[in-house]
């Protein structure tokens, strides 16, 4: 586009899309040479890139089938209002990341309109159709003119529709590592080793339902490793939530922004199912993942799902790297006894972090450009691209 600066639309709805969505925006800064401009809605990552978001991305932070009821007035009118913002900036192209809920309405409402229709889309990380709903595939290559995938697997279950996909990595290879140094600091600092790290989510709802049980496997744990110490990276929109149930525990809370030192001093960890998960064994922590939501989703989430595995090591290698306990069988209890067995176990905690260096390559992280990278150019490519006749 020579004399234009180029706009780019972004939105991301959470916490892990902020991160993604920062590191995108730099990478665009830095392939373009700052010759680009944005306009969207993200959180602290991306602010800090210079990104003012239009409205608080917690509004959209919200997860499950029945939890997001009470938000869809909500919702709704962050979807209509956005659409509109998009229409009256006329952009050059729109990323979306993650949060498909709200992203794919926002996509699908611009396809209705004339600016949207001409308006090229971009979306990056793929609805999980491997495990469940696969028609979503078939659904999305109607509104979307690329998506931006971060397993290997998955460009199949969108190419077979005809949409444009591009494998770029999993950012969970990039974040940056904090040196010896930075650790031995945070570890004193913390009260030493070893370091417990508890990951209960970045949503006010997940926090309610596992902060307890993990606090709980904590003091059970602590009663055996009388030394241990305790460490909570969370993101600011639940630290209150957090800060509020930990009551008299010697646990330290650390911000977002500390979560590669914490990574780096941790011994084991406790998480919450999703991307902590995976980020937490390509760091080398030995994980036990968890998690719960309402009875009513958990039983439509059961009747749609066609995988047997769910935290994102096990998935992708295949196999039982991490325990999973989930629903039912999630009491403070059994999460002790499998982060004891962690901590105790030395066999059990290499196993996984021999797992964690496979997952690694897998995932891109021995290649020359990082995920954002490539993401960036996905990007810059189709903004290059001449529209197809009509």
């Amino acid at each position: 586009m020579p004399g234009e600066v180029p706009l780019v639309y972004i939105i991301a709805g959470e916490a892990s899309g902020d991160v993604l969505g920062g590191r995108v925006i730099e990478a665009l800064k830095e392939e373009t040479g700052g010759e680009i401009a944005f306009r969207g809605i993200g959180g602290p990552r991306m602010a800090e890139t210079g990104l003012k978001s239009r409205v608080p991305m917690s509004d959209l932070s919200v997860m499950g089938l029945v939890e997001v009821l009470p938000h869809i007035r909500t919702l709704s009118r962050h979807i209509r209002e956005t659409v509109a913002d998009i229409e009256a900036t006329r952009p050059d192209i729109l990323v979306t990341i993650d949060s498909p809920g709200f992203c794919h309405r926002v996509s699908q409402a611009l396809r209705k309109t004339a600016t949207g229709r001409e308006l090229k889309i971009v979306h990056y990380v793929a609805p999980t159709v491997w495990a469940w709903k696969p028609k979503r595939a078939e659904k999305i290559a109607r509104f979307l003119d690329r998506l931006l995938v971060i397993l290997p697997f998955e460009p199949p279950y969108f190419e077979k529709h005809g949409l444009d996909t591009v494998f770029v990595g999993h950012s969970a290879v990039e974040p940056p590592a904090a040196g010896p140094a930075e650790i031995r600091d945070f570890q004193r600092d913390v009260g030493g080793r070893p370091v417990m790290l508890i990951l209960p989510g970045s949503r006010k709802g997940e926090v309610g339902r596992l902060l307890p049980l993990f606090l709980g496997a904590y003091d059970r744990i602590k009663e055996r490793h009388a030394d241990l110490s305790g460490v909570i990276p969370a993101v600011e929109a639940v630290e209150d939530v957090i800060r509020a149930q930990i009551g008299d525990r010697d646990i330290a809370i650390v911000s977002h922004e500390m979560k590669p030192l914490a990574f780096g001093a941790g011994d084991v960890a406790l998480a919450a199912g999703g991307t902590a998960i995976l980020e937490l064994v390509l760091a080398g922590v030995p994980t036990v993942a968890a998690y719960r939501v309402s009875p009513l989703s958990a039983f439509l989430v059961r009747r749609l799902l066609t995988i047997t595995r769910y935290s994102l090591p096990n998935i992708v290698l295949d196999r039982d790297v991490v325990p999973e306990i989930y629903q039912d069988g999630l009491t403070a209890g059994r999460l002790a006894e499998e982060v004891t067995l962690l901590l105790d176990n030395h066999a059990a905690a290499e196993a996984q972090r021999t797992a964690g260096r496979e997952l690694r390559r897998v995932l891109g992280g021995d290649d020359p450009l990082t995920p954002s990278q490539k993401a960036a150019r996905a990007v810059l490519e189709l903004l290059e691209k001449k529209p197809s006749p009509a």
